[in-house]
């Protein structure tokens, strides 16, 4: 989905426009086959360069030849934080998107403010390097610590001379998500700079549009069977869908630069796990909750077709580890532990007389008429042992993803979509989500259709955000150009 451009094609009208840089020896006609493919094609990457990529999704450099990124990984090209750290309160990504030629000033920030979190993007030059141009750094705050974020803005704008040659009083912030309404005033009063407001879904569209079209190695394909794959550019995009998780989801149609619609979504989005997982096991963050799902087996809590068939359901292409209900164990084993709770008399020694006792007491002390039961806090203890919060979180981590797949498919269908691109903070990376989502949608299309998946793909908004501010058509394809 990204044009290849020769060396010998000229800048157009009166604004340069970037070029993909093209290796030596390779030939046009491999770039007008590149061009001509129905599909996306996508390369193949090896074992250690996938970890590696979703560990360190790397950077990218932008130079009027072309963009690439750098995978190797490195420091942020300025001292992020106040104190000199990625901070308590706030995530430095590794994934900066480098711009080592521009040498114009840039004198604003972009902050995406969801619900959960607030995505914030800022330009500095590069740190002890006497060469031109910078880079664009990326930082997410939990909007519940908004106050962290503004004071790191604070930082940004008393630093603004050494970041990128402008002085404290540009400095302008470009906001977009409902967070830019809630906080307005505060971060008015707080920064004493202007803050512009963005519309949320365009610039999600704006940054969608210039990743897919402008940044080789940013979109990608993902299975646990079929390894993750590097999408071949292609500059046909239009139409697609864009599946944007954060605390909720919303599915816009993608028809064209700035063409779209918001054609449904869901309640029940990375809020949703962040919110019950907060009820259910003692994670703090929502990495935390993500690091436990990796290590946990869903099965211990989810009924599957093989707890029900004893074997696949291959005549409707159902396999035994299909959930078939997701939690549905957990009733039928805390029934098995209540049981066993009243085998064992409710104390661990047995003392029929303690327990009657014990349970008159609890009964006369509840407002509500409770049936005549063994100790309930030894069932519940029971059944706390048999679930850890690493099979909750996973379990729960697929009963979303799942329905959001599903979801997404059938939007998919109704509209005549084959290419849906999956973005926002609540991938992160993290192969189960990604790999539920694409089997999602490639089970229930038969194979037609294809889930693609962004290395930013939390950085949506920000970037689109960030780019509105920037000189009519900043990118090569117009995707940036007010509309008319």
């Amino acid at each position: 989905m990204f044009r290849f451009w020769s060396k010998r094609e000229k800048m157009s009208r009166d604004h340069y426009q970037a070029e993909i840089a093209i290796e030596d020896g390779e030939e046009d006609s491999n770039i007008v086959a590149a061009q001509q493919a129905t599909r996306r094609p996508r390369t193949m990457t090896s074992t250690a360069e996938i970890d590696s990529t979703i560990t360190h999704p790397g950077s990218v450099r932008i130079n009027v030849k072309g963009a690439f990124i750098v995978d190797t990984p490195e420091q942020p090209g300025t001292p992020a934080n106040p104190s000199g750290s990625g901070g308590a309160n706030g995530y430095h990504e590794t994934k900066d998107i480098r711009l080592p030629n521009h040498t114009a000033v840039i004198s604003h920030i972009a902050v995406d403010i969801g619900g959960s979190l607030a995505k914030l993007v800022y330009f500095s030059r590069e740190a002890h390097s006497t060469e031109p141009g910078g880079r664009l750094n990326f930082q997410s705050f939990e909007t519940d610590r908004i106050d962290d974020c503004i004071e790191f803005m604070r930082h940004l704008k008393d630093k603004q001379l050494a970041l990128n040659g402008s002085e404290p009083g540009e400095l302008c912030v470009m906001a977009t998500g409902g967070g830019a309404y809630k906080f307005y005033d505060r971060i008015r009063q707080r920064l004493e700079v202007d803050v512009l407001r963005e519309d949320e879904m365009e610039c999600l569209i704006i940054g969608i549009d210039f990743f897919i079209t402008e940044i080789p190695r940013e979109v990608f394909t993902y299975s646990e069977t079929d390894p993750m794959h590097f999408a071949t550019p292609n500059v046909n995009i239009y139409p697609y869908m864009l599946v944007n998780i954060g605390s909720g989801v919303s599915i816009l149609k993608v028809s064209g630069p700035r063409d779209y619609v918001r054609v449904g979504g869901t309640s029940l989005g990375g809020g949703t796990l962040w919110g019950i997982l907060s009820l259910l096991t003692p994670a703090e963050s929502f990495d935390e909750m993500l690091d436990m799902a990796a290590h946990g087996d869903n099965a211990k809590v989810d009924m599957l077709v093989g707890d029900i068939y004893g074997a696949d359901y291959g005549k409707i292409g159902l396999k035994s580890t299909t959930i078939a209900s997701s939690f549905g164990k957990v009733f039928r084993m805390k029934r098995e532990a209540e049981n066993e709770a009243e085998d064992m008399g409710g104390l661990s020694n047995g003392d029929d007389q303690n327990r009657r006792q014990q349970q008159s007491s609890e009964q006369a002390s509840s407002s509500q008429t409770q049936p005549n039961r063994p100790t309930s806090s030894r069932a519940s203890e029971l059944a706390r042992s048999r679930f850890s919060s690493a099979d909750i979180s996973r379990s729960l981590l697929y009963a979303i993803s799942n329905n959001i797949g599903q979801i997404s498919y059938l939007q998919s269908q109704v509209h005549g979509l084959s290419n849906i691109y999956f973005g926002g903070s609540f991938i992160r990376g993290h192969p189960q989500t990604m790999n539920t989502l694409s089997y999602a949608i490639k089970f229930w299309s038969k194979g037609e259709k294809q889930a693609y998946f962004l290395r930013h793909e939390g950085y949506l908004g920000s970037v689109g955000a960030f780019l509105k501010h920037q000189p009519r058509n900043w990118g090569r394809r117009g995707s940036f150009e007010a509309a008319p």
